[in-house]
């Protein structure tokens, strides 16, 4: 029984070229929670919100449910579907899905072979994200559904010595700095979603960052990426620095870059811790480059 065939042959509605991306988000989901709690079951009532997020993000335009990738994934071999009265889903119904609590998850047998193969779950995240989304998007997916995808493919599952990553990090610092970049204001949104808006940890989590929201920034993609790249930091009294290594000719780059040097960030809203000086300072040495350009405000 070869799985990765099976997921990169899920059964999708199309037509003309219209995207049906329902069951593969659904599958990246529960492959995230089983990376996580390799015993855990996906009780629909409790998941309902998550999914329509990832419908809303990441799915076509048009308006969707989560309740049918929830029932439909059980006819390609790799979910399953129990209620109260038994093994088996009781349809398309979101009411009738929460009302006989039902809840999903892996098949036994593949539950099994990602056990034995930890690996496979690595591979199989990896079919699903090149055959239905672009790759600038593959790590917004995975951050958005909890799965740690450098992991899964060097063959880790998880265990209790094992950190863990917060799921809600992103939600959390978004909402903290009101869903708005910290260095540049862009609030980018389609409908409700955000979108271009990205959760940075200051102090990376492969060396001790936590998942908290005074390690977060909300930055829109760009300066996310030249802030993981040095060229943006945080000095005294949360101004944002502007490497002098850097160098941009353009006017864009003069405008979203250089002026920058000296401005206070941008949140986060009152109550909210702000970024931590240990996280702020370690990000300072590490990471940023060289000295800071005069203050340009």
């Amino acid at each position: 029984m070869d799985w990765l065939e099976r997921a990169a042959k899920l059964r999708q509605w199309s037509r003309d070229g219209v995207r049906a991306p329902h069951k593969p988000l659904l599958l990246l989901y529960a492959l995230g929670r089983f990376q996580a709690d390799a015993g855990g079951e996906l009780r629909y009532s409790e998941v309902e919100g998550d999914l329509k997020q990832l419908l809303a993000e990441y799915g076509p335009a048009r308006g969707s449910t989560p309740a049918y990738p929830f029932h439909h994934l059980v006819s390609d071999g790799v979910w399953e579907v129990r209620t109260d009265h038994g093994v088996g889903s009781p349809g398309t119904g979101v009411r009738e899905l929460r009302a006989g609590r039902a809840t999903g998850r892996l098949v036994p047998d593949l539950r099994a072979a990602l056990r034995r193969e930890p690996s496979m779950l690595g591979r199989m995240a990896r079919v699903l994200l090149d055959l239905h989304f672009p790759p600038s998007l593959h790590q917004d997916l995975c951050d958005a559904v909890g799965l740690e995808l450098e992991l899964a493919e060097t063959a880790a599952l998880a265990t209790p010595e094992r950190r863990q990553r917060d799921r809600r990090m992103r939600e959390m610092v978004l909402t903290a700095y009101e869903y708005q970049c910290a260095f540049c204001g862009y609030d980018g949104m389609i409908g409700t979603v955000p979108v271009g808006l990205e959760a940075a940890h200051v102090r990376w989590w492969a060396f001790d960052g936590p998942d908290d929201v005074d390690n977060g920034l909300c930055l829109c993609s760009l300066h996310h990426k030249l802030f993981d790249k040095g060229v943006l930091g945080m000095g005294d009294g949360h101004r944002i620095l502007v490497s002098q290594h850097f160098v941009g000719r353009s006017t864009v780059a003069r405008e979203h870059v250089t002026a920058l040097a000296g401005r206070p960030l941008i949140g986060p809203q009152p109550g909210v811790r702000p970024v931590a000086p240990g996280h702020r300072s370690w990000h300072t040495r590490q990471v940023f480059r060289g000295s800071p350009r005069p203050s340009a405000v």
